[in-house]
């Protein structure tokens, strides 16, 4: 690696770094001074909230990296551009395209660690930032909750309905289980109500009536009450929101499958989330050639313009990705476009303003 590359290199880590130490401390501040109350009307351990301000600013890194990069690129190449020491470097003989060389492998190192964090670490990070605000700003919200007709297929021969869940006391009411194995139905279980014992791990049925059938005759078995163990939880009927958020990559492929089995109606929203994770560390090379592109050249509005350019460009680039992802959930869009179509159109935007440059 040359001289050239390592200055451009901690120029590009340099800026970047101190752009997100800027904005944590503003930003931990901003969201304390709103917390303050709920933390003090629930006496939150302190540990708690140490914890909460470390899974917020992954959770928040992983959403808002792409225009911290963006910009960082853009602030930094404009005072080489305008301090022209990027004419001095052209006017030695070397190509545009090598001028990109640092920026790419700086692109990589980003792109990288963020899907590496992306597999594993973020997730975390999002189900313990989702689960500390169900436990202390919405917990009377999700305690009273209720779900009315859930039906869902919890394996490949075994169908669930109930007519009411509530997840205050874990309990569904009018609960129906069918066996179908082909196109027969092999037993029913019918029960008034059936509450989940979060100890035993187990549920207790009131008032249950099980049917068997087969070719020769049917058989009726019917209780006042009954203790016993199904292959699912209350909350795997009615997942909550963030329920993906949570898993590593391989676990929500087997969450989808499950999902799937299960006929969800949030499958493209899973399905997304899955493919986002892909598409967003590939953000990191498109934004960074963008910036270079349009920094490299001394303007006469200077820094403040391209820096203008930058928050105008990353501002659209957020809107794109909401307007697709809404598309998903609202209109059944495909979730593997809605992920992607962003990085495509600015991909294409990125390649014009580089051979644009190059002239």
């Amino acid at each position: 690696m040359k001289v050239i590359d390592k200055y451009i290199l901690k120029r590009y880590f340099g800026s970047f770094l101190g752009l997100m130490l800027l904005f944590v401390p503003i930003s931990i501040i901003l969201d304390l001074s709103e917390r303050m109350d709920k933390f003090l009307e629930h006496k939150v351990p302190f540990m708690e909230i140490v914890g909460y301000y470390g899974d917020f600013l992954l959770y928040f890194f992983n959403i808002l990296f792409p225009i911290f990069l963006f910009l960082s690129v853009i602030w930094f190449t404009s005072r080489l551009a305008q301090n022209t020491e990027i004419v001095a470097m052209l006017n030695t003989g070397m190509p545009f395209v090598r001028l990109l060389r640092p920026y790419l492998i700086g692109a990589t190192i980003i792109a990288t660690t963020v899907l590496l964090l992306n597999l594993s670490i973020i997730p975390k990070a999002r189900i313990g930032y989702n689960e500390f605000w169900v436990k202390y700003v919405h917990s009377k919200y999700y305690k009273t909750r209720e779900t009315n007709d859930v039906y869902r297929q919890i394996d490949s021969t075994h169908y669930i309905y109930a007519s009411n869940l509530n997840h205050k006391t874990k309990t569904a009411y009018n609960f129906v289980m069918e066996e179908v194995v082909g196109d027969s139905l092999k037993s029913k279980l019918f029960a008034d109500r059936i509450v989940f014992n979060p100890k035993k791990k187990n549920y207790t049925l009131h008032n249950l009536r099980e049917r068997y059938y087969n070719k020769h005759r049917e058989k009726i078995i019917q209780k006042n009450r009954k203790d016993t163990v199904f292959n699912f939880t209350l909350d795997d009927l009615t997942p909550v929101n963030y329920i993906a958020e949570g898993l590593n990559y391989t676990e929500l492929n087997k969450f989808i499958e499950k999902e799937k089995l299960r006929g969800s109606k949030n499958i493209k929203k899973f399905e997304l989330e899955k493919y986002k994770r892909m598409s967003l560390p590939v953000s990191a090379f498109i934004l960074t050639f963008i910036a270079v592109a349009m920094a490299s050249q001394k303007r006469r509005s200077g820094m403040g313009g391209n820096l203008a350019f930058g928050i105008s460009v990353s501002m659209l680039y957020i809107l794109f990705d909401k307007i697709f992802g809404v598309m998903v959930i609202k209109a059944g869009f495909n979730p593997f476009w809605a992920a992607w179509i962003p990085n495509i159109l600015f991909g294409i935007l990125a390649v014009y303003l580089v051979m644009r440059a190059k002239k």
